[in-house]
């Protein structure tokens, strides 16, 4: 992170927070700090802040509660420890989840009286517990949240509240500093816009779509959205920067071996195009022999592989931590992983209406034609494997992520039962979605097979009916018009 110019900024919110008439639930000043009890503050003026839809909480030292004078403070958070720890460190061992807090130490007026400010962020996704305690504030006391229950209930309603795009990345940065974390022109150059002559224009336009916002003080805050579309280094802001898009080439089928993998440091929108193209140069191609010459063609669809690629940046659950958005190339598969489980059962990816927990982020992503208009891309994804005469993608789930899998080029004869079964469904599945019918003949051009072996394609659909995924149209109809349909159709 860039250094902030604090001091002008520190003063005036300490000006701000004197005028208040009386402590708030987002405000405590104190004289001196308990060292055991800062952890407990943090934690309720987290929850606080979040229960009131506060930027931020603050706890101030140095400061008479009782007619808001500045007296000075012995608490040196930077120097001083606790327990023979660093008192951050100790503190963030006894925090959960972790959120952002700082110690801004500064000194006050003609004697040069010590302040600290301890700016502490709303919490987003679940109340903050202090040593396995949570807090609150209740008018200018803290309090255990458990002897609050209707607090309690009121918290967890505010975090389904407040979208992942709309939480702060970053906060009061000057607008010099906002545009060197910031690809802008990358927007405007996405959004097909002329990029403004002057810095105003270009903040307002970024504001207007939700990038920023503007704070007192001529001050910027980087929503979520700003920085996860558009860093121009995701590890400018700290809690974004496990989000990068890891990829990761394998020597052959395992994962024993690792030949290379590297990070898209980039933001989403900014990193994309060059995210696919460096995925195309690692992918194996395989050569194809016309009638007159030979051409490589790209083991996986590249449609395909954005489809996919923007369904694990866009379905992403970014309240688990710790984790990205993973692509895996085997020599004879592709595995895309995103943390998160879906909102729509896997077996019914291809024809459900998409519902994204991050729908700001999807919308976005739409309007600039890195993900499709309509629909899931699903659809496209099994189409191209179709096309490309590949075996049926995959779709799984473990207990907190989602993957798809690519596989490379099986003849009918090599791939086994359940491969083909699988195929079948997702055939039928796509062929209901447009309106067309299966039947032994389509799924005679779907596995390659000659009109003379239909039987082999019969077979293929007995089994698949024979398993519950699809069922004939009418029962009543002849063998040559027989048609089938998913079983959920």
């Amino acid at each position: 992170m860039p250094v902030k110019h604090e001091s002008e900024y520190l003063h005036n919110l300490l000006k701000e927070l004197l005028r208040l008439p009386a402590e708030t639930e987002w405000v405590e000043f104190k004289h001196n700090a308990d060292i055991e009890k800062v952890g407990e503050y943090i934690s309720a003026l987290a929850n606080s802040a979040a229960l009131l839809g506060k930027e931020n909480a603050y706890l101030v030292y140095g400061i008479n509660n009782k007619d808001h004078q500045v007296i000075g403070t012995s608490f040196k958070p930077s120097v001083q420890k606790h327990k023979q720890q660093e008192i951050k460190s100790w503190l963030l061992q006894k925090i959960t989840p972790k959120i952002h807090f700082h110690f801004y130490e500064f000194t006050v007026g003609e004697d040069q009286l010590p302040v600290v400010i301890v700016e502490v962020q709303p919490t987003s996704h679940q109340p903050v517990q202090f040593d396995g305690v949570e807090f609150i504030r209740v008018g200018s006391y803290k309090k255990k949240l458990k002897e609050n229950p209707e607090m309690e209930r009121r918290l967890w309603q505010t975090f389904d509240k407040t979208p992942f795009e709309r939480q702060l990345a970053a906060e009061k940065f000057s607008s010099e500093e906002v545009l060197n974390l910031l690809d802008y022109p990358a927007y405007f150059n996405l959004t097909g816009r002329p990029l403004p002559e002057n810095r105003n224009g270009i903040l307002e336009a970024l504001t207007a779509d939700h990038m920023l916002q503007e704070v007192h003080g001529n001050r910027w805050h980087i929503t979520n959205l700003g920085a996860i579309l558009f860093a121009r280094k995701l590890q400018d802001f700290q809690h974004l920067s496990r989000k990068a898009v890891r990829i990761i080439l394998y020597k052959d089928n395992s994962r024993f071996e690792t030949v290379r993998e590297i990070e898209e440091n980039k933001g989403y929108a900014v990193g994309f195009k060059g995210l696919i193209d460096y995925l195309n140069a690692l992918l194996p191609a395989n050569e194809e022999i016309g009638q007159a010459f030979r051409k490589e063609v790209t083991m996986y669809p590249e449609l395909a592989i954005r489809e996919l690629v923007a369904n694990a940046i866009i379905h992403q659950d970014f309240s688990i931590t710790g984790t990205s958005p993973m692509i895996e190339i085997f020599a004879s598969r592709m595995e895309i992983t995103n943390p998160g489980l879906p909102l729509v059962k896997t077996d019914r990816f291809l024809d459900s209406p998409p519902q994204s927990r991050n729908e700001a982020l999807a919308s976005f992503m739409r309007r600039i034609n890195i993900c499709e208009e309509r629909g899931s891309g699903i659809d496209k994804v099994v189409s191209q494997t179709e096309l490309f005469q590949l075996p049926a993608p995959v779709f799984e789930t473990s207990e907190k992520h989602t993957r798809a899998i690519l596989f490379g080029h099986k003849a009918f004869s090599e791939m086994d039962k359940q491969e083909r079964t699988h195929a079948c469904y997702l055939h039928c599945c796509l062929r209901y979605v447009i309106r067309e019918k299966m039947n032994n003949s389509s799924v005679r051009k779907r596995f390659c097979i000659e009109e003379k072996n239909q039987a082999q394609a019969s077979r293929v659909i007995k089994h698949t009916v024979d398993v519950g995924l699809i069922r004939p149209y009418d029962t009543d109809a002849g063998t040559r018009s027989m048609h089938y349909v998913p079983y959920w159709a």
